[in-house]
Order: structure tokens, then sequence, then C-alpha cells
């Protein structure tokens, strides 16, 4: 039975772009570059800091000065975390429901402790929410199946009864390979030119609304089954 739910955090669970855009936009314009659209850092977020910058200031993280850059990216975030994070539509709806029906839920990011954790906690949903898995709580992360893996055993629950959320085809693998069902977040930050119907997910969600009757759904089903 369906037995809890797992969430990546950048577009999924949290819609975090407009932090990425505003730090952005301030280095830009510092360094003399002009703006970029929007749309060009939100298919990067996957990618962390160093894709949404590798986009922005058309460089290689092999050059020189780029770590500089970074770790200028790096300290502005962790400044203004959240300042400009709120939760996709829906998702508080979604985790009230959740909490009502007495399911479990975590996230399983590539995001850094050093970040996640205050933005959790600045959204207010650190302690509502019962598993954290950073990479560098882990050896392999996304999209090998350990941090999945790791979020089960923190809730206490078996995987083939999880359901793991994502935007990112390592957020489908990592699941899949962990043996939980997954659904794919078709709002979220997909990559340019990526094809979410190759990544083989259970279900694919265009809106966060989606996902709570096809859970339900399933519960009902797989209560029949048993």
């Amino acid at each position: 039975m369906l037995n809890s739910v797992l969430f990546d955090l950048d577009g999924t669970l949290l819609d975090t772009v407009d932090d990425f855009m505003a730090i952005i936009d301030a280095m830009l314009h510092e360094h003399g570059r002009p703006e970029i659209d929007a749309k060009l850092v939100r298919s990067q977020v996957s990618d962390g800091s160093i894709g949404m910058l590798c986009s922005a200031f058309a460089v290689r993280p092999d050059e020189e000065g780029f770590d500089a850059l970074r770790e200028d990216f790096l300290q502005r975030y962790a400044q203004q975390l959240g300042s400009h994070t709120h939760p996709f539509p829906g998702i508080p709806q979604l985790l009230d429901w959740l909490d009502a029906e007495g399911l479990p839920w975590g996230v399983v990011t590539n995001k850094m402790s050093r970040f996640s954790i205050p933005l959790l906690e600045t959204m207010g949903l650190a302690e509502r929410c019962a598993s954290l898995v950073c990479p560098d709580q882990v050896s392999r992360g996304k999209p090998h199946a350990e941090p999945v893996l790791k979020a089960c055993a923190e809730l206490g629950v078996d995987p083939a009864g999880c359901v793991f959320v994502g935007d990112h085809l390592r957020d489908i693998q990592a699941g899949r390979a962990a043996g939980t069902a997954t659904v794919a977040a078709l709002y979220g930050y997909i990559p340019a030119g990526d094809d979410p119907d190759s990544w083989q997910a259970t279900y694919s969600i265009k809106n966060v609304a989606a996902l709570r009757p096809w859970l339900e759904m399933r519960r009902i089903t797989e209560t029949l089954h048993v």
C-alpha cells in the first residue's frame, strides 16, 4: 500500500528560481554583462550553481576565475536564502492532506545540507519533513538509489509503497533503482531539449493538483489488491 511520498526540492517542492535570478542579475550587472532570459536559468537549475553560471556567463567550469565566481554566487545565496522562494501552487494543500492521512513525506535533493536545511526552516517545513537526504549525507547521490533508500529507511517504510516525485531524469532513475513508484513533475525545471516521456516514470503531472487524485486512487487500488 502507499505508505509515503518523497519529493525533489528545487523545481518540485519549492519554486526557487527567483532567488537564483536575483543573484545572477546582480552579478551580471556588477561584471558589466547584459541581463539574460530567466527561462535560460530556469532550465539549468537542476544542474546547480555550475550549470546556471556557465549559462549566464557563457563560461566553462575549468576556466580561470570560475571558482571565485561560483563561490561569490554561493555566498550570496546563503545570505539571501529563501528571499524569493515559495512552494509551487498546490504544494501546501498536498502536504496538509498527507499529514492528515498520516502519510509521512520527505525530501531527497542534490542541494547541499548547508542550503537545504535552512531553506526548509525558512519555509516552515523543517519540522514537518520526516526525512531530508542531501548529497553530503550519502556516498552516491541521485541518480543512484542510495539517497532514496536512505530516506525510506528514515521514514521506516518499504520503498515499494513509496512514491518519489521529481522534475529531472535522475529523480526518476533514482526512484526506479530504489524500487519506488515515480512521478515526473512536468511543471518543474525541465532541462531544455529533454523529453520527460522518455524517463519511463510511473506517472506524469502537469501541476501539483493532479497528484493527490492519483495518490488516492493508488491507495484504493492497492487496498483492493490486498
